[in-house]
């Protein structure tokens, strides 16, 4: 990891007011930190300048690895909606009618507060660097990060700001309190030329581990040429923000540009390239892996360089890397009755190893996506291994841990014993469902000198005939029951797993931003949109060869050795369409946070995520109903914090032209 631990420093510059913001939890209110005036003469020295970019590298824990930023971009999709103890922080991203997006949501406030002031870094970098001696090498990475910054802007927005007070792409030193947004060419002229530069003048190899690199800016760029080719096309018409022309006819010059950058970076990797299989991306022990580009970096060892409690309860807020909370549900509230009859225990209790953690039930997957026609349906289930390595489907018995204070074993489905270590809970797929027995399973205990019937579990958990596991099916996901995802959770070394209150912290886990996987994706949503559907085909039938190819079942906890790619490659369609690279983007990405963009760039959010299914509030509710969501073209961008248009000097009719129509 970068081992520099100059905290997320000085250059601050909001357009509004100049303020550093981190989003905290359980409410619309953004922690600030008021500055006035900087002085530029930080930027003047090598300290000031070494500082700066170990700030743009610490910036990306102040939204990736943020529960609530995570939500913005992946609640209300084909992926999630809100849990059960979700606030209306969830509610309001689901468009469902339980709550609503306003200016005043933190759906609308996660980038823009945090982006700006690391924009106003990056500016101050390249102004001063020369002056400083800085290396081109080293100035390229303060372009990256600008342009990696202003293409979330861009996405989230539309058109935002260049100049933060002091004219465009200038170091701001002072409080600006006017502002003009730019249109969405204008900011996208910026990004490609930032990223074009870093291209050219980063390195190979990083300086240090997780730093920029030519294969990191060719990616971003990629990335961008794609999503601009979507925006001048605009196929569904969506509007954008300052209105602008689009001009449809350069649409096709951009989506080569991005199957060309994409297919340079592939047939020159660099230090990078695919891990062997799709669990070796995922699994913790290999964290910063080739495949994985970019992180917001965390560790177990460097407390005051993580930024974050790293410890103990938990602060709920940004830099720490709690966002594997919100989706987790709450596992540790299974009961199981002890062998001794006179007391129900938990059979599944927190631990700090990866597909379990600390339970917040937020975000819950839609059971859509695991049904017949979804993602993950049945046939996928069989062959694709990206799904036993994205969800905990299985929840072992683990009373015999220290601190349990528990038994050996505890009685399980049809009145079986499940001991430590031992499968107590299963999800099951959508065919397996048929044969579920949902009548509640008993067992005669003896309670001092007699013996009486008594109920195992007081949840609606079904029973297989001859398994000691109880489950629920797939279609029975509910909004308080429902997979984990196992990628993200979190994974410590530095306990015995046992019942301690590290389990409550956040994650020590790196958050991994960028992965090599995605290029292939790319070149291929590109050269499907160039009619080459025989590249879309080779680019897809890489990462679906590897997902067929399994050495390690986690869920089951054992090796194996799988080998269903032939199967793979022929339930792979032929040609390619936007929608199946969508489904394999989902199927490579789920709930790591690429969702919401995916779904705007190819203007398929409302078609796809306009109407989901899922189960009620309680474990005893398993029957799936139908929920209609409202999607209206203009949420398609995101409407201007409220804080932002409060911080300005500018009349109303001012601000109400500021503000994305939609939410005027």
């Amino acid at each position: 990891m970068i081992t520099k631990s100059i905290k997320y420093v000085l250059a601050t510059g909001l357009v509004c007011c100049g303020i550093s913001t981190t989003m905290i939890s359980c409410s619309n209110v953004l922690d600030e930190q008021p500055r006035s005036t900087y002085d530029p003469s930080f930027f003047n020295t090598p300290t000031g300048i070494e500082g700066g970019l170990t700030a743009l590298y610490a910036h990306l824990r102040y939204f990736y690895g943020n529960g609530y930023y995570l939500n913005t971009l992946e609640t209300g999709t084909d992926e999630y909606t809100y849990a059960q103890s979700a606030d209306g922080n969830f509610k309001d991203a689901d468009l469902s009618g339980a709550g609503s997006v306003t200016p005043n949501s933190t759906v609308a406030g996660g980038a823009w507060n945090e982006l700006f002031s690391n924009i106003n870094t990056c500016n101050g970098i390249i102004e001063n660097g020369t002056a400083a001696n800085l290396s081109d090498a080293l100035l390229a990475e303060a372009y990256f990060f600008r342009a990696f910054d202003y293409f979330i802007l861009v996405q989230t927005y539309g058109g935002v700001p260049l100049d933060l007070g002091n004219g465009k792409l200038k170091f701001n030193t002072t409080t600006n309190r006017t502002s003009v947004r730019n249109t969405v060419p204008e900011v996208y002229e910026v990004i490609f030329d930032d990223l074009e530069k870093a291209v050219a003048d980063l390195p190979e190899n990083p300086r240090l581990t997780g730093t920029a690199t030519k294969n990191v800016a060719r990616l971003y760029l990629s990335k961008a040429y794609l999503t601009y080719a979507w925006w001048l096309e605009n196929p569904n018409n969506i509007p954008t923000y300052p209105e602008c022309s689009r001009d449809a006819s350069k649409a096709q010059s951009y989506f080569q540009k991005a199957f060309d950058m994409a297919k340079t970076a592939i047939e020159n990797p660099g230090p990078y390239g695919l891990m062997p299989t799709f669990y070796d991306v995922n699994v913790a022990k290999n964290d910063r892996n080739k495949e994985i580009m970019l992180y917001a970096d965390h560790s177990e060892n460097e407390k005051f360089g993580n930024g974050g409690s790293g410890y103990g309860y938990g602060s709920g807020g940004s830099p720490d890397n709690f966002a594997y909370w919100m989706e987790t549900w709450n596992y540790t509230e299974i009961t199981a009755l002890a062998p001794s009859g006179d007391r129900k225990i938990n059979p599944v209790q927190r631990e700090t190893i990866q597909g379990l953690g600390r339970p917040w039930t937020r975000m819950a997957p839609v059971a859509d996506a695991f049904l017949e026609g979804g993602v993950w349906e049945d046939d996928v289930k069989a062959i694709d291994s990206r799904y036993d390595a994205t969800f905990t489907l299985r929840y072992h018995s683990n009373t015999g841990k220290p601190g349990a204070n528990a038994g050996a074993w505890v009685y399980g489905a049809n009145g079986m014993k499940v001991n430590s270590g031992e499968v107590y809970f299963s999800f099951v797929d959508e065919a397996t469902a048929g044969a579920i027995d949902w009548t509640p399973t008993k067992a005669m205990i003896k309670v001092g000198d007699k013996s009486e019937e008594q109920e195992v579990t007081g949840f609606n958990f079904g029973k297989l005939p001859g398994r000691a596991d109880f489950v629920r099916s797939v279609k029975n996901i509910s909004r308080k029951c429902y997979p984990i995802n196992w990628k993200i959770s979190i994974s410590r070394t530095d306990t015995d797993n046992s019942y301690n209150n590290m389990v409550n912290g956040g994650s020590p886990r790196p958050w991994s931003v960028a992965k090599f996987s995605e290029f292939y994706l790319i070149a291929a949503e590109a050269a499907v949109k160039l009619g080459k559907n025989a590249d879309a085909y080779n680019f897809v039938k890489v990462l679906r060869e590897r997902a067929g190819k399994q050495t390690f079942s986690m869920n089951d906890n054992t090796a194996v050795a799988i080998d269903n790619s032939a199967a793979m490659i022929a339930a792979t369609p032929n040609p390619i369409t936007i929608d199946f690279i969508l489904d394999e983007r989902s199927r490579e990405f789920w709930g790591e946070g690429y969702r919401w963009f995916d779904l705007v760039r190819t203007q398929k959010w409302a078609e796809r995520a306009s109407v989901y299914h899922i189960a009620g509030n309680g474990y005893t509710d398993k029957d799936l109903k139908e929920v209609h969501r409202d999607i209206p073209a203009g949420y398609y961008i995101r409407p201007i914090p409220q804080g932002q248009l409060d911080g300005m000097e500018m009349s109303p009719e001012e601000k109400d032209a500021y503000q994305n129509p939609a939410y005027r």
